[in-house]
């Protein structure tokens, strides 16, 4: 397989290739690079500044991190071209696209990359002989702005690309049907393949499911998805948003993850068992028990900004307690049960703001751990509303409060490695602290005048 990429690389017309990794916050940074540079990099390695893990979404460096910072003079990180990744962007030429990841001195996985975090969750399930597969799904709202138009208006009465709450429906995705077809089109030919889309109940909103895959891949879709429908949006003057809520009177975007188990050795569902009620199998249950036992620990790999906690509130289809169900969702994990090849769960906890490999990499992390510890689920499932379940543990209100969870436990740290947690840790508090010191629109108009 790498010798026939390498081959098709060497023998096309294409003079640069383009190389991204992905950053703390699940943004792509990337470069053209030459195709002579490409070709030396496979094997050896390319440099990359390690300021991409040591700054925000708006590239302000982090003034508290110990892995990359001021003190480091930001040198560069070696990175790794995956071949495997391999994919021709139709919106740009059929160039050649690449995704990698890092290696630290020893040549050892860099513990702060978040696509080597994945791959190590990954290798856990294998030891444990299991192949674990993912599906995505995102809604973003899509609005008639470009970034320049963003800028002059500074972020304030934007027009949505259409009006009006019309979930599932056929007229508003006709209305702009060049926009729709081209991101079914395109995706598609950039191997990120549509399960569905529609639009969703909101002005704008659109909602699609990626077609699942084995958990690496899944998240590679799931990064490569929400850029790429930036980039195809831009030809039509449309500014796409994942951030995971806008509005404080609309519903929120949410990052669905459905998820299930493969036994290695002999092709199967770990999930499926025909004699439960739920198709529940005693491992699935472990499984479920495991993503409630460190859901509120893990939130910050769900819900990583300050933003992500306006979704998670009563009464607008994101989960606010640690609760499971079957088909509900009201609930934070949806079980749903059919056949032994669709038995799954959906984490719905998770943002459409989530960086996909920490998202799955809590998710598959925590219910392999259930599993392991053989955890049994203690609480029944809901039935009806789940924001009414009294005995439901609550999840943390904000991200400091999610974020000294995720410093304090024992676990997170046990899963994922100390040098990881703690550069995250730091990450999401820097973000605090600049939320903390912001003076929003919201305190301008209620106290300017009046106090």
């Amino acid at each position: 397989m790498s010798n026939s990429i390498l081959d098709e690389i060497k023998n096309s017309e294409a003079t640069r290739i383009k190389v991204a990794i992905t950053d703390m916050d699940g943004i792509l940074r990337g470069k053209y690079i030459h195709r002579d540079k490409f070709l030396s990099a496979v094997d050896s390695g390319f440099g990359f500044c390690n300021v991409v893990f040591g700054w925000d979404c708006n590239d302000v460096c982090y003034d508290n991190t110990q892995y990359t910072g001021w003190h480091t003079g930001y040198p560069d990180a070696q990175a790794q071209i995956d071949l495997d990744t391999f994919r021709k962007i139709p919106w740009d030429n059929d160039t050649p696209f690449f995704l990698a990841d890092f290696i630290n001195e020893h040549q050892s996985p860099l513990e702060v990359c978040p696509r080597q975090l994945l791959k190590k969750v990954i290798q856990k399930a294998k030891d444990m002989g299991f192949e674990a597969l993912f599906g995505l799904e995102f809604e973003w709202f899509n609005f008639n702005e470009t970034p320049q138009s963003l800028a002059e208006k500074k972020f304030t009465s934007l027009e949505p690309l259409t009006p009006g709450m019309f979930g599932y429906s056929v007229l508003r995705s006709s209305y702009n049907q060049p926009y729709f077809s081209a991101l079914l089109d395109d995706l598609t030919d950039f191997k990120i393949p549509i399960e569905g889309i529609h639009t969703e109940t909101g002005p704008g909103v659109f909602e699609a499911a990626l077609l699942y895959s084995g958990a690496l891949e899944a998240a590679d879709r799931g990064v490569l998805f929400k850029s790429s429908v930036k980039e195809i949006a831009y030809r039509f003057e449309i500014t796409p948003s994942f951030m995971a809520k806008w509005n404080s009177k609309l519903p929120g975007c949410s990052g669905h993850m459905h998820q299930s188990l493969i036994n290695t050795a002999t092709g199967e569902s770990v999930f499926y068992n025909s004699s439960d009620p739920n198709k529940m199998s005693e491992q699935f249950k472990s499984y479920v028990a495991g993503q409630m036992a460190l859901m509120p620990e893990l939130l910050p790999f769900y819900a990583p900004n300050v933003n992500s906690y306006k979704r998670l509130v009563e009464g607008l289809w994101a989960p606010t307690k640690v609760t499971w169900g079957t088909d509900n969702r009201t609930s934070a994990l949806r079980v749903i049960s059919g056949s032994s090849k669709s038995t799954r769960l959906e984490t719905r906890v998770s943002g459409s703001d989530m960086n996909p490999y920490l998202g799955i990499a809590a998710a598959l992390a925590s219910g392999l751990y259930g599993i392991e510890k053989n955890l049994k689920l203690k609480d029944t499932a809901v039935t009806g509303n789940a924001y009414q379940a009294d005995s439901a543990t609550e999840l943390p209100k904000n991200l400091w409060d999610a974020t000294e969870n995720l410093d304090q436990s024992q676990v997170a740290t046990e899963l994922f490695g100390e040098t990881f947690v703690q550069h995250f840790v730091n990450s999401r508090r820097w973000e605090w602290r600049q939320f903390q010191q912001a003076v929003t629109n919201w305190e301008m108009e209620r106290y300017f005048e009046i106090i």
